[in-house]
């Protein structure tokens, strides 16, 4: 399997990257935040994990290794595939997603698109004994910028299927969070739970 990719950022859309390594563009699907941390024309390392299925072969690029192990772990519980898996990693931290597992707080893990009440449950039953203390350790801060960190929470936001207004309206009401150093993925965590209280 692939562990990781390092090479030079070819280009970005709002759900992949495409890392040029050795002459071979590779197409990794990534969440908001670890997208928000990549410049086009610059070197990056993102951590992956392959996803294969009869009709496809798909890898999925993580910030770092913890990420990776989350995704991974999480879709060993039943009705848990790859796209739910990556979108808690993109509304929650690992330690985060750590906690609420540790908890059974079905609260948290209900704000991830794709998880109801009883997904959740599921989800902390079959991964509770599993599944670790937090870490302590924190996600690699995004790429700041002045006001470009708006752009990336409104398109992180719509990438996930939230509608343009939605996503305006979350990214005005995580604004005065955003401090002189926007840090993108954790804005995007904000502005996902303000859109999940809604």
């Amino acid at each position: 399997m692939i562990a990781f990719v390092r090479g030079q950022v070819a280009g970005v859309t709002l759900t992949s990257a495409v890392l040029e390594v050795g002459g071979v563009g590779l197409e990794l699907m990534c969440t908001p935040g670890t997208l928000a941390g990549l410049r086009t024309g610059h070197s990056a390392t993102l951590a992956t994990s392959m996803v294969v299925r009869e009709d496809s072969l798909t890898l999925f690029g993580f910030a770092d290794e913890d990420e990776k192990s989350i995704f991974e772990l999480v879709q060993t519980a039943s009705g848990v595939g790859p796209k739910v898996a990556q979108a808690m990693v993109a509304v929650l931290s690992p330690d985060d997603v750590r906690r609420a597992i540790g908890s059974d707080d079905v609260k948290t893990l209900t704000r991830v698109p794709g998880i109801g009440q009883k997904g959740a449950q599921r989800i902390i039953l079959e991964l509770k004994d599993r599944i670790g203390p937090p870490t302590g350790a924190v996600s690699a801060p995004a790429a700041a910028g002045a006001e470009p960190w708006r752009d990336q929470v409104h398109q992180g936001l719509v990438g996930l299927g939230w509608s343009a207004k939605d996503a305006e309206k979350a990214v005005d009401a995580v604004a005065p969070d955003a401090g002189a150093v926007p840090d993108v993925a954790t804005l995007l965590r904000a502005a996902l739970r303000t859109l999940s209280k809604a």
